[in-house]
């Protein structure tokens, strides 16, 4: 991910739900533009954060070994606007995963109040034979996990808290072993 569209997550149990937060702030950028005297938070950056909360959702279940892409926005409708001061709240439920793919409703609240409805399908796509690219750093990808509170706050499906996976631990060692150029 190279726009991040929630800051945090509050809630997380693997294989279920998540739910997440995002803070509209008249800082960003987008928001100037849009529109120049009501800003208002984009739509499609909605589904964006909410796609980012469900795709963490999805990818946690396989470890985060699986390229997990939004497929499909099979349903969006909202329910009224979000502006600078808003708190919107990204909740995701997990339907139904499977080898190839997962699918999950979400909505998003500010406060109290219904702010959109939302269903998504993710693919998670396979390596072409003898070919394998990263689609991020694990130690990077972690890093951006544990900012994000995921770590704090996530359920194993035994109940017991969410651990990292074994692989982006070690290559978070591996980093840290590794000088930094100044």
């Amino acid at each position: 991910m190279r726009w991040f569209w929630i800051d945090k997550f509050i809630e997380f149990e693997s294989g279920k739900s998540a739910k997440s937060v995002k803070c509209v702030s008249l800082a960003e950028d987008h928001l100037h533009d849009h529109f120049r005297y009501l800003p208002v938070m984009p739509h499609s950056l909605v589904i964006e954060g909410i796609a980012q909360t469900g795709g963490v959702l999805a990818g946690e279940v396989y470890d985060f070994r699986e390229r997990v892409v939004l497929a499909k926005v099979a349903k969006a409708t909202f329910h009224g606007t979000a502006h600078p001061g808003d708190q919107l709240t990204y909740t995701a439920v997990m339907n139904d995963i499977r080898e190839n793919g997962a699918y999950v409703s979400a909505t998003s609240h500010i406060g109290d109040k219904l702010h959109a409805e939302v269903e998504l399908f993710f693919a998670h796509l396979s390596d072409k034979e003898g070919e394998h690219r990263e689609l991020f750093f694990p130690a990077d990808f972690l890093s951006m996990l544990r900012l994000m509170g995921l770590y704090n706050v996530g359920k194993a499906k035994d109940g017991s808290p969410l651990q990292p996976p074994e692989y982006m631990v070690q290559a978070e060692i591996e980093l840290a072993k590794t000088p930094s150029v100044s």
